[in-house]
């Protein structure tokens, strides 16, 4: 069910001009990626969002937290490809806390009520 969330190319921009490019052109990995996360965000809260997407007006935070999630995955492929430690150091850690606050709304059951 590969790219339900998002798109290969939502997830390769957030992974920054610097990411791995024999990773960002091997679509079978980056698709196996969409895969774990779709099935990782499904586990973490508790919802089969595959099979009941939220409208368009709610389907963003899904779209942004797979994103993310695929993207850490790429800057973790090889963090050698970016200038500095920190500069991959920096891009994970916003993508973490983007990724932790949108988990938390997705498994607020309050929240899964009107979408």
């Amino acid at each position: 069910m590969a790219w339900t969330f998002c798109t290969s190319g939502a997830a390769i921009a957030k992974a920054g001009l610097n990411a791995n490019s024999l990773v960002i052109a091997d679509g079978t990995k980056l698709a196996e990626w969409s895969d774990e996360v779709e099935g990782t965000i499904n586990a973490i809260t508790r919802k089969d969002w595959i099979s009941s997407l939220p409208s368009a007006n709610f389907l963003g935070i899904l779209e942004d937290t797979a994103s993310d999630m695929i993207a850490t995955k790429i800057i973790n492929y090889s963090i050698a490809d970016y200038t500095s430690k920190a500069e991959a150091q920096t891009m994970l850690n916003v993508l973490d806390r983007n990724m932790t606050r949108n988990l938390e709304v997705l498994k607020d059951q309050n929240n899964k009520t009107i979408w």
